[in-house]
């Protein structure tokens, strides 16, 4: 589906906002009064818009190279599913926490990065009800997998911002399906298989004279 990638954003921004939620220490910050949100914005954004929270920036997709030549599946016995594209994301995710004056507040940063490690390392294949978006209600499967980018392709990805660095860490994600809009194939399953025209049978030792 053409939505996917925004659905497997929606999902992680879901699955740490319920985590923050039920953190005894973040769960005010983050309750639907509190001053905390989880956002798909860019921590620039974020500053501009005035808020405070995380920040699950989704900067870069690319193709599954291992999944790419993946055989179509059978849907019903006459029908071929035409396979998807399969692509991998990279978010980084940032905690912007403000503490007195509205200024950054980095014990509180530290306090929310330790949080969000703790929920991607208990979870790290998101399924059934953490599930939203067009995901949502079905049998997909989102794994999270800590990412380290090193410090110079950090830098590079900072270097697009205006933000001062901050500290954060990313994720690649994936499968995300992006189905193919054609229509399905209509053929009937390969029930037989004829000879190959053209092969010769193998001579034995008598048929040889040896």
């Amino acid at each position: 589906m053409s939505t996917s990638i925004l659905a497997t954003s929606e999902t992680l921004q879901g699955v740490l906002l319920d985590a923050m939620q039920t953190d005894p220490d973040l769960r005010a910050l983050f309750s639907p009064l509190g001053p905390a949100l989880v956002s798909l914005a860019t921590p620039d954004a974020m500053v501009d818009q005035d808020q405070t929270g995380i920040s699950v920036w989704l900067y870069r997709v690319f193709r599954d190279e291992n999944l790419l030549n993946a055989a179509p599946r059978r849907l019903p016995p006459d029908r071929l599913r035409r396979v998807a594209l399969p692509m991998r994301a990279l978010y980084l995710i940032t905690p912007m926490m403000r503490g007195n004056g509205g200024l950054p507040s980095p014990e509180a940063d530290q306090h929310v990065l330790g949080a969000i490690l703790r929920t991607f390392h208990s979870q790290p294949i998101l399924t059934g009800a953490a599930l939203a978006g067009a995901l949502s209600g079905t049998d997909s499967e989102v794994s999270v997998r800590l990412d380290d980018p090193g410090l110079e392709e950090l830098a590079r990805v900072w270097d697009t911002l205006e933000e001062p660095y901050r500290a954060s860490i990313s994720y690649e994600v994936g499968v995300i399906e992006i189905d193919d809009a054609r229509p399905s194939w209509v053929g009937p399953p390969v029930t037989s298989r004829e000879p190959v025209m053209g092969s010769a049978n193998p001579i034995t030792a008598g048929e040889a004279g040896l």
